[in-house]
């Protein structure tokens, strides 16, 4: 009788490895959900339907992009993460839903690092530190003198309270040994509009969205933060050579999965995604954008994230950073 029934679930073993070896076999079969966490039109959006575009055409299945905004990319985060790991489903991941928010968010109903697995990373964007073009200051040494001297709180806008852009300050102020105010607003271009005003002096941005106010000076740009120049602004230094070792913040996109989805569909992803990145318009079109291609795979793209989360968590904590 054991022996029937250890047969019996043997084979029944057999059935299920088989079925999904099938399915992995002939996969993808339907189309294939790419949810982006934001809003259509942002830098996430428009780097996922560039390369969307291509995957669909490499695998021979449409990739429909799916816009779930809300909480800081928590959404959409946490739908992705809820979907079959089959491989009908991928995600746009990028510093603040997968490296940041574990910090900022004391209940985040999913864990990037045991929730998803990372297939590819593809792009980043670094940031520019612009401020008002009266500002006394051409350096990041003169205004790290400058805030020190104002017998008034010095504040820097951003595109609202936890973003890259709002850590990208609380970094510098650490770092320099300098208080700012933070003031947080409704996405880039309300802040950029004040900062432009002279209502707040400086400002923490993506490099897309600053790059034509300081090419028209209407923004000075005193250094990027990436850790080497922009050949998009040649002229203009790194944190670290402006005074500050080790500075580097730079927002990233990446693709990554349900946990669980089958190592044979993630190998193809990365394979097919690494083809794209080497399509010289999609290159030419994330230079651009102001983006750095970033072809990491599966595990070095792992080792970023968890190196990154560590980043993060730490000047969280150490600058006692709450979400309003």
């Amino acid at each position: 009788m054991m022996k029937r029934i250890l047969c019996a679930i043997a084979a029944g073993l057999t059935v299920c490895m088989g079925a999904a070896a099938a399915a992995q076999a002939t996969w993808p079969s339907q189309p294939i959900k790419w949810v982006v966490p934001y809003p259509p039109g942002g830098s996430t959006d428009m780097l996922a339907r560039l390369v969307g575009n291509k995957l669909g055409e490499r695998l021979g299945q449409t990739v429909i992009v799916e816009n779930k905004a809300g909480a800081g990319g928590n959404i959409g985060t946490e739908y992705a993460v809820k979907q079959p790991p089959d491989g009908y489903t991928i995600v746009m991941g990028n510093i603040g839903p997968i490296s940041i928010n574990p910090s900022l968010y004391p209940d985040l109903p999913y864990q990037p690092q045991r929730d998803l697995i990372p297939v590819a990373m593809l792009m980043s964007v670094p940031n520019l530190l612009v401020v008002n073009q009266d500002l006394p200051v051409r350096s990041v040494r003169e205004l790290e003198s400058y805030i020190k001297q104002s017998s008034t709180p010095v504040g820097y806008a951003t595109p609202g309270t936890g973003t890259s852009l709002h850590l990208a300050g609380e970094l510098f102020a650490t770092s320099a040994g300098v208080k700012l105010t933070h003031v947080p607003y409704r996405g880039s271009a309300p802040g950029l509009n004040d900062t432009m005003a002279g209502h707040v002096p400086m400002m923490f941005d993506n490099m897309p969205s600053a790059l034509q106010l300081v090419k028209s000076g209407k923004l000075r740009a005193l250094a990027i933060t990436s850790a080497t120049r922009s050949p998009l602004l040649p002229d203009v230094p790194t944190m670290a050579e402006s005074g500050l070792p080790g500075y580097e913040v730079t927002g990233w996109f990446g693709v990554l999965v349900p946990t669980g989805t089958p190592p044979a569909i993630v190998d193809r992803l990365n394979k097919a995604l690494h083809d794209i990145l080497a399509m010289p318009e999609v290159r030419d079109q994330i230079v651009a954008m102001g983006g750095i291609i970033s072809d990491k795979g599966p595990e070095e793209f792992r080792r970023y994230i968890a190196a990154e989360t560590d980043k993060w968590s730490a000047l969280v904590s150490r600058a006692q950073i709450k979400l309003q």
